[in-house]
């Protein structure tokens, strides 16, 4: 039994290819829908690419006031870097504009840029984010090819582990703190090996004590919502008569 309003937290492994705003949209409107509450308060606690997957928080009615507290937690993502190209986007999204050669690159140079983003570090934000600059996204400002100024912010990195036997691809898993951007982590590394490099995959593993691998299935909970509900039942019984 759900108490909507009284307020629940889902944990959601979020599907490719949405966006965090999408997969909040569709729990309100079944909720909604389902359950006949004309209007609930929805939210996530922590925004994924729509190119990412995995642990995505998502509370409603008065659980919506902790999402501050879990946003501020350690996270934890896995995924892949290539070396040897560049994207405006810092991930897949866009295609590469630049590429270089990676047959110099060694395993004691990687190793040395990787203890370079341990601890405190500035980092500075894609063009290609949700931040907002003038009360407007910074993707749509890049989406329309205007320059603006990414300013950097310091973040923490606790934890950093790189993998190369699959080179130039490199898989990893940061452990970081709120406001980390893993592209620009992909980005900044390639251009401390003099190089380049774009993320190819992500996953959120885990927010503070919250892991993916007790999360739902997006559409199995929308399935739940549904047959929990009482317009759902009434729409069954109107069916048999």
């Amino acid at each position: 039994m759900f108490h909507f309003e009284e307020g629940e937290v889902f944990l959601i492994d979020k599907p490719l290819d949405w966006t965090s705003f999408d997969a909040v949209n569709l729990i309100r409107a079944v909720i909604k829908r389902y359950h006949g509450i004309k209007k609930i308060k929805v939210g996530h606690a922590g925004t994924l690419d729509p190119l990412a997957t995995g642990l995505l928080i998502v509370c409603t009615g008065r659980m919506t006031k902790q999402i501050d507290h879990f946003q501020a937690q350690e996270k934890v993502y896995t995924g892949t870097f290539l070396l040897g190209q560049t994207t405006p986007s810092y991930d897949m999204e866009c295609e590469p504009d630049a590429f270089f050669p990676t047959d110099g690159i060694t395993v004691e140079m990687m190793e040395e840029a990787r203890k370079q983003f341990i601890g405190e570090i500035l980092q500075r934000p894609p063009k290609f984010s949700a931040i907002k600059i003038n009360g407007k996204r910074a993707f749509d400002y890049a989406r329309s090819d205007k320059e603006i100024e990414m300013k950097e912010r310091l973040v923490t990195i606790e934890d950093f582990k790189l993998d190369y036997s699959e080179f130039p691809k490199i898989n990893f898993e940061v452990k970081c703190s709120k406001g980390t951007y893993i592209r620009s982590l992909a980005h900044d590394f390639g251009k401390a090996l003099g190089n380049g490099a774009c993320l190819i995959s992500l996953r959120r593993t885990k927010i503070g004590d919250f892991d993916v691998a007790n999360a739902r299935d997006l559409f199995e909970l929308k399935r739940e919502i549904q047959v929990t509900g009482t317009e759902y039942r009434e729409e069954v019984e109107d069916l048999r008569i």
